[in-house]
């Protein structure tokens, strides 16, 4: 997830992520490297990140799932905003989407890896306050 956090950049004063289940109700978690100066090292998160100058947040989570991950989704749909109160302090949009295929195949550009969870198995892992926040809300946020 691609931060910048400078007060000379406006619009990097946002962020974008995206919920992706499959078929089987399954979340793709992305494991975050551990190195020293990224936001949240060495925590599950999902893929997302910071918006460009005049970049929407739409646009954002289009081109940071294809960054990172050579991700193409189908049904983007934008959720609600939550602010990371505990890390950069920006607004982040949640958007929700879809995607069948096997993370294994990607061509992961970011992180440790990726990887499909069921809800049940989020309880154990490390992920920050507020995904863990935009995925429990997720279920009745997203569309139909």
């Amino acid at each position: 997830m691609h931060q910048d956090t400078t007060a000379e950049s406006p619009a990097a004063a946002h962020g974008a992520v995206a919920i992706t289940a499959n078929r089987r109700g399954e979340l793709r978690l992305h494991l975050r490297d551990d190195l020293p100066g990224i936001a949240w090292p060495d925590h599950w998160s999902v893929l997302g990140g910071g918006c460009d100058p005049g970049e929407e947040p739409r646009e954002t989570i289009v081109r940071e799932l294809d960054e990172e991950a050579g991700l193409a989704v189908d049904g983007l749909t934008e959720l609600f905003e939550i602010r990371d109160e505990h890390g950069s302090g920006q607004p982040i949009t949640f958007f929700a989407a879809s995607w069948d295929g096997d993370d294994w195949a990607l061509p992961l550009a970011e992180g440790v890896k990726l990887q499909f969870l069921a809800p049940e198995d989020l309880e154990f892992r490390t992920i920050p306050p507020f995904i863990r926040d935009g995925i429990n809300r997720y279920p009745a946020a997203r569309p139909a």
